[in-house]
């Protein structure tokens, strides 16, 4: 099919995305980029903070400098970007942004969180940009783990923008910029205590969709070492962040149900079926981390592992302990605060810890919000995972509208019930097929029997 002409406003349209924001909205932030920054701000521009994003990015959430501390431990500057410079509580941009939840993202664009003067202007951490910023702090010891964390107010400038291939391809030939130079060491100290804590990471083949000769196209994104280590700097400020909320008794958790021991039973029943080895003793991280991900058998165990990690949400508290402190998946106290300008909760977790870490009171209009966020987020997450399906369901449906009743290759990821959920590698498709004659981690020759771009639905069924 050709795909020349096709966008799409019709998912816009069926899942109700704005396209502007309100008149009000937009010139309270044009006014508050002309007043500045409020608030005091120790100037930190004499760190040589650098970012990495995705290429082409605007809204930059995060600028980082690593350094050594003594002998062998590190220094983490860790920027992020500050909305409370611009925000007014109870404002027109706060009124929207709740509503909002968080920026979906598009394959032709994206349905902004904040107007783009603030999140693509000034509140973003630009290269050459001055900024204000959450600037955290972490002090790590020689095997990566925390001594010393806090987070204050600062003015900051980043020095570069990079993306994660070209600092995978710098850290390749031996010369990293100074400022992630020991990115390196330290992330691979970090992802091994992962390991050690239960951390569980899902090494599933992630699509993605891009431009291509005036249409679209599905590609498979390969994850880099250096996306790893820089997700594992931020899910390090995240549970620092979680820390010193549990301590003062007041914050926002991004928490998860630990998996039953039946739940743990039926993944390593999975694992036995599926012909991969579990040592006594190991745990589910252990051996997750051990899988090749081009393995057939390796992406049906991490497709099954899908259910480990069913249930997250948020957990408000304000003075009591909350019932769930902790992330089954992380396997740690663990609080979104690295992302305010895509995310709406960040933001709040934000200022709780800048209050806690100045032995300030936690502003009166973040206490008030604090119960009303986990249903916000709940209904924004929920709203940007359909969305993400929708575009991937189009664009499958597209690219194959023209090969019914061709035959490919694929992974079978999970077959239950009537339905099968299988992998096909080229194009890089996730479809669902007949399960009656189908193994689960076993590679099948299938055949297309539906493509429907207007009910975006492919189907297949084994040749």
């Amino acid at each position: 099919m050709d795909t020349a002409a096709s966008d799409f406003s019709r998912v816009r349209a069926e899942f109700a995305l704005p396209d502007r924001f309100p008149g009000p909205v937009l010139a309270e932030a044009e006014r508050a980029v002309a007043a500045g920054p409020v608030g005091d701000r120790v100037d930190r521009t004499d760190i040589p903070l650098v970012t990495i994003d995705p290429p082409g990015a605007k809204d930059l959430d995060q600028a980082m400098h690593i350094e050594r501390l003594g002998d062998a431990g590190f220094r983490v500057h860790y920027a992020i970007a500050d909305l409370g410079a611009f925000v007014t509580p109870g404002g027109a941009v706060d009124t929207e942004v709740r509503r909002r939840g968080q920026t979906i993202y598009l394959p032709d664009g994206s349905v902004p969180m904040h107007p783009t003067v603030l999140s693509e202007g000034a509140a973003s951490l630009l290269p050459g940009q001055t900024a204000p910023s959450a600037l955290w702090t972490l002090d790590l010891d020689a095997a990566g783990e925390p001594v010393a964390y806090r987070v204050e107010r600062a003015i900051v400038r980043s020095t570069a923008q990079f993306d994660y291939e070209s600092v995978q391809a710098s850290v390749d030939a031996g010369d990293p910029h100074p400022s992630v130079a020991l990115l390196p060491a330290l992330g691979k100290l970090r992802r091994a205590a992962a390991i050690r804590r239960g951390a569980l990471e899902l090494q599933l083949p992630e699509q993605d969709v891009e431009r291509a000769d005036g249409g679209w196209r599905l590609v498979l994104r390969g994850r880099t070492s250096v996306d790893a280590w820089n997700a594992e700097i931020s899910l390090l400020t995240g549970m620092c962040a979680a820390r010193i909320m549990l301590d003062a008794g007041i914050g926002l958790l991004r928490t998860l149900p630990a998996p039953t021991d039946d739940d743990r039973a039926w993944l390593r029943r999975s694992a036995v079926n599926l012909g991969i080895e579990w040592p006594d003793g190991a745990s589910a991280a252990e051996v997750l981390a051990r899988l090749d991900p081009t393995s057939p058998a390796a992406m049906a165990l991490s497709m099954d592992a899908t259910r480990l990690l069913r249930g997250a949400g948020y957990t408000a508290f304000d003075g009591a302990a909350p019932e769930l402190d902790s992330h089954a998946g992380i396997a740690a106290p663990y609080a979104h605060v690295t992302a305010p300008l895509r995310r709406l909760v960040d933001r709040f977790g934000t200022e709780v810890c800048l209050a806690v870490c100045a032995d300030a009171e936690v502003p009166a209009w973040v206490r008030e919000a604090l119960p009303t966020l986990p249903d916000l987020m709940e209904s924004s997450d929920g709203l940007a995972s359909k969305v993400d399906r929708a575009c991937l369901d189009q664009v499958e449906a597209w690219v194959l509208a023209d090969r019914v009743g061709e035959e490919f290759d694929a992974v079978v990821l999970r077959a239950e019930g009537e339905t099968a959920e299988v992998f096909v590698p080229d194009p890089p498709v996730l479809g669902k097929a007949s399960a009656s004659e189908l193994t689960e981690g076993r590679m099948v020759r299938l055949r297309l029997t539906e493509a429907d771009p207007v009910a975006r639905r492919v189907r297949f069924e084994p040749a």
